[in-house]
């Protein structure tokens, strides 16, 4: 209409999600600096830091590799997510959605094939375990972390008992001169409600009787159908903290492809300013 002019409104980079990715990365750069921190501490403690090649000469899992790894990435990603942001670097942005993404998408592939190949799944899952039952006197952190496992889910091996038979200290040779021989760790042990002072020899000799007998003192079932069993039974809570994981994902890989846009927006913006500006050479 004559007379009117009608106004545009200049592209600006929208603060309540800049600062959002900002916060919300800041908090995991600290979490994954604390995380990593805590895993190289353990290693030190141990004494791997001095020596490398302690990392291959333990035949199980190293429970510390789970700080530092998860450490690692969380400090990565923080921290490309947080300066990102703050900078308005569209590079480290473009590095937080891609690593981002990608690690999304190496989840949603590993969910699919953990589906379709279930069987192979419960093979591996039983190697694995019994390779570190294997290594059970090896490391601290994994004899801790396998006690755990063999407490919380009620069982005892992978398959059951006899698995322990795969571990030196443990097995039922007659070359074995071990206290341990034909026994089972105590995190294998019905626990007595009466007994206030944990008893770490009552699996002493214990398979050395009827699997009847066994029954009233140890844990009989495997680890991996005990596993099995959890999940199925807390399906809805796994399925939601896992759909919640994937959404926080999602949400951060938006915010940061919207703060790109939003750069890039205002940074054509000032290109097409300084084009048409009566100074411009």
């Amino acid at each position: 209409m004559p007379g009117k002019h009608q106004q545009f409104q200049d592209p600006e980079v929208g603060c309540c999600g800049k600062y959002f990715l900002f916060g919300f990365n800041i908090v995991f750069w600290v979490l994954g600096a604390l995380f990593l921190a805590i895993g190289l501490w353990a290693w030190g403690e141990k004494g791997v830091l001095s020596n490398i090649s302690a990392l291959t000469d333990l035949g199980g899992l190293d429970p510390v590799w789970l700080f530092v790894v998860v450490g690692g990435v969380m400090s990565v990603l923080g921290f490309a997510g947080c300066i990102g942001a703050l900078r308005e670097n569209t590079f480290l942005l473009k590095f937080f959605s891609v690593f981002l993404g990608l690690i999304f998408f190496l989840e949603l592939a590993a969910g699919i094939l953990a589906f379709v190949f279930k069987d192979w799944i419960r093979d591996q899952l039983n190697l694995f375990i019994n390779n570190n039952v294997k290594a059970y006197r090896d490391d601290l952190d994994l004899q801790n972390l396998i006690d755990f496992a063999q407490e919380y889910w009620s069982c005892c091996g992978a398959r059951g008992p006899n698995d322990w038979n795969l571990n030196i200290y443990f097995n039922c040779t007659d070359l074995n001169p071990s206290r341990e021989r034909c026994g089972v760790p105590f995190s294998c042990c019905v626990r007595d409600p009466a007994e206030d002072v944990l008893n770490t020899q009552c699996g002493y000799d214990i398979r050395l009787k009827l699997e009847l007998e066994q029954q009233g003192s140890i844990y009989t079932k495997g680890c991996v159908g005990q596993f099995e069993k959890w999940l199925q039974d807390n399906l809805i809570v796994v399925a939601g903290v896992l759909v919640g994981i994937a959404l926080l994902q999602i949400f951060g890989l938006c915010l940061a492809q919207n703060l790109v846009s939003d750069i890039k927006a205002v940074k054509a913006n000032w290109s097409l300013l300084s084009q048409t500006s009566p100074y411009s050479p």
